[in-house]
């Protein structure tokens, strides 16, 4: 029994996205060690482990060939980098220029994707780890190969490491990622569940805002895990188990647009069935589909099978509900009703969705199983993108300027002040500069905190553990704890990292010496960053809210009508129904991501933030009902459609448009419209005879078009607001 929880445990940990990672740094940073007191050498050991660490953060996800691609690059561009240091070093003025033009140049790769700009950010900071090594020797030109054959010969070794792992260990970043994307859709289910709480006047706002941000979420979750899956498939056809992951992947899909539908206000239905059951029951099982999609993401990370079973009882108990309140016969409720059985019958769809889960390999292949590979396609490509960034608009090219102006403001003070150790100012800058102010202010935050913690530990140990073997091993740690912990916990990554540099200059020299100039410069490093992002063609979120709320609605049109399109040839999950329905849900997560961004700055800057959170909530809510409209659609083309919603459609999202570019072009928007007004009240006007289906898509549109006039008078008053400011 012992053995076999062991077993167990160590499945789930190496289950862990995270294990993987640290235990390749464990390795790197151990053999160098090792090496290093084998060779009795500790003087290559600092350079080596840098190498080591920016490696590490320069890697990206890939198949072993595209990391070996990759890998290669990364030692060209460190080489180059580091051999420029060596050789500009003594000549401050050149040497000030090119750290601008290369910090300018370097940033602005960020243009072409997340994959170039890690690497660029990672050769970046190896550069100045080489500034480090080279101040560490007076600045003399002796030994000019020494420092970055060492920094190479680090990051070669992890580099290494990576690509056998990938090689070995293929598929399971797909799991681990998948999972993560279950985990994220279950949390979602459980809060959509909230809504449907029958209880009078209940604060439904506040729970389509938390919806709201977990969407964000589940859409990080989406595109992480369609890039990782992307860069398995390639040009070519999937192997069996990419196949399998592919159709999982799809599947989440599915289960996010039916997950994320409504088919009527919740507070309408709560007051309508008040003394009824049946909200109760519909809210039960969505909270058991919520944690039916968490257990699958267990099962997916734990390479374990996946049975759902526990819908079937809650689903029957449902229709039961519903069959008792149809014989009631209520007049009041026949409207009602039908969105009450539209919801059931969304409900009994995620149920077989997630039955399917069982056995992902019976599904049939999606009609069309491409993915959108964003990266450049040629030089020619990667220029445009370039040149299209080239603007003061471009946030990519504001952050760019500003990293090359707060890195030469750094050269600049610590030749001014002379401190020791003055290049950890360069280092502090790259970290904590980010590309708004909310971030920077987060990161100055926890990269001081982490800082004084680190040093303050470091006193500590050094007292307790005088063993030069035992801070080693100290070392290797907190070298492993960064890794595990820099993307969630900052503070504790930057104590790690803290630690881990006192550990390895005490292996050479005493690091008692290094503390105040660690602070100092941490100090200095993080003040040149907030002053950047402050001064340096600042990028306020709440001046581009306009800009953001009109991508929102603008995307939200087109995905209306491409699932009007479907309606009309019939259902096919093509490329361009989901890229449309994924901008729709980027859109709407990017909005909730500047919104929290905002919280972050100064008071004049967020004094919108309140009309911001409203428009989050407008908008969630009507790409909740646009997603029952695509949730719905059919296989037999035109069914469900009548002259009186095809108009419809297209009137809204001419609206939708309209609104989008009053706010894009900051134009007067009038806050009413007859017209809108008017179609409203056709679409609500169902005839008693009228099919199921045709009556959905009008009900929907119906609510839809009640959308727009909250619209219109947000964004007036949004307007309004930026006047008077």
């Amino acid at each position: 029994m012992p053995s076999t929880r062991f077993t167990e445990s160590l499945r789930r940990l190496w289950a862990l996205d995270k294990f993987s990672y640290s235990l390749r740094v464990f390795v790197a940073l151990t053999g160098s060690m090792a090496l290093c007191w084998q060779q009795d050498r500790m003087d290559l050991l600092i350079p080596l482990f840098l190498g080591i660490i920016a490696s590490a953060l320069a890697e990206t996800d890939d198949n072993w060939q595209g990391r070996l691609t990759a890998l290669l690059v990364i030692l060209g561009c460190f080489s180059l980098a580091s051999l420029s240091v060596e050789l500009l070093f003594p000549y401050p003025w050149v040497f000030v220029s090119a750290l601008a033009l290369a910090s300018f140049g370097l940033t602005m790769l960020g243009a072409l994707g997340e994959r170039y700009a890690t690497i660029a950010s990672a050769t970046l900071i190896l550069s100045i780890y080489t500034m480090i090594g080279v101040d560490q020797r007076g600045g003399a030109l002796t030994n000019l190969w020494q420092e970055p054959l060492l920094l190479v010969a680090g990051a070669a070794w992890y580099g290494l490491l990576s690509v056998l792992w990938q090689a070995l260990f293929t598929h399971q970043p797909v799991q681990q990622s998948l999972a993560r994307l279950y985990r994220e859709l279950g949390q979602y289910l459980k809060l959509k569940s909230a809504l449907l709480e029958p209880v009078r006047h209940l604060d439904v706002e506040a729970r389509r805002l938390a919806l709201a941000q977990q969407n964000g979420r589940v859409v990080a979750a989406l595109n992480a895990a369609k890039e990782i899956i992307l860069h398995r498939v390639g040009n070519g056809r999937p192997g069996p188990k990419v196949n399998r992951y592919l159709k999982l992947y799809f599947l989440a899909q599915d289960i996010h647009e039916r997950a994320s539908s409504s088919h009527h206000p919740y507070n309408e239905l709560a007051e309508t069935f008040f003394h009824s059951d049946v909200l109760f029951r519909c809210q039960r099982l969505l909270r058991q589909q919520g944690g039916a999609c968490q257990a699958l993401g267990r099962a997916i990370q734990m390479r374990q099978p996946f049975d759902y079973l526990d819908g079937t009882q809650a689903l029957e108990d449902l229709k039961k509900s519903l069959d008792h309140l149809r014989l009631q016969s209520n007049p009041a409720w026949r409207g009602l009703l039908r969105s009450l059985s539209a919801l059931a019958g969304n409900l009994a769809t995620l149920d077989r969705l997630l039955t399917d889960a069982s056995n992902p390999d019976a599904l049939a292949e999606a009609q069309d199983s491409s993915l959108l590979d964003r990266s450049p396609k040629g030089l020619k490509d990667v220029w445009e993108r370039l040149k299209q960034n080239l603007t003061p608009t471009s946030l990519v090219f504001r952050h760019a300027l500003r990293m090359a102006l707060a890195l030469s403001a750094g050269y600049g003070v610590l030749h001014l002040i002379h401190p020791t150790q003055g290049y950890w100012i360069l280092l502090t800058t790259v970290f904590v500069c980010q590309p708004n102010f909310g971030a920077t202010r987060r990161k100055l935050v926890q990269r001081i905190a982490g800082t004084l913690i680190g040093l303050a530990l470091g006193w500590a140990l050094f007292d307790l553990f005088p063993n030069a073997l035992a801070q080693s091993v100290f070392a290797v740690i907190a070298g492993v704890v960064f890794f595990a912990t820099r993307a969630t916990r900052y503070t504790l990554a930057t104590a790690a990292i803290t630690l881990l540099v006192l550990f390895c200059f005490n292996q050479i020299g005493d690091s008692y010496g290094l503390f105040l100039p660690r602070l100092v410069d941490t100090l200095l490093g993080s003040l040149i960053a907030g002053l950047a992002v402050i001064f340096i063609l600042p990028d306020w979120q709440g001046r581009r809210l306009n800009q953001v709320v009109a991508n929102t609605l603008s995307c939200n049109s087109r995905y209306l009508r491409q699932i009007m399109q479907q309606y009309a040839s019939g259902k096919r999950d093509d490329l361009a129904y989901r890229l449309a329905r994924r901008n729709a849900h980027n859109a709407d997560a990017a909005l909730s991501t500047t919104l929290s961004n905002m919280l972050m700055e100064p008071g004049h800057f967020r004094k919108e933030a309140d009309i911001g959170f409203r428009f989050l909530v407008l908008s969630h809510t009507l790409l909740s009902y646009l997603s029952a409209l695509g949730a719905h659609r059919g296989e037999q083309p035109g069914e469900a459609l009548t002259p009186v919603s095809e108009q419809a459609a297209e009137q809204i999202a001419e609206s939708l448009d309209c609104i989008a570019q009053g706010l894009a072009d900051r134009r007067p928007i009038s806050i009413h419209r007859d017209e809108e007004e008017t179609l409203a009240k056709a679409l609500e006007q169902l005839p008693e005879d009228m099919e199921d289906r045709p009556r959905l898509v009008q009900t929907e549109l119906g609510l839809i078009c009640r959308q727009l006039g909250p619209l219109r008078t947000l964004a007036a008053h949004l307007l309004s607001e930026r006047k008077v400011a």
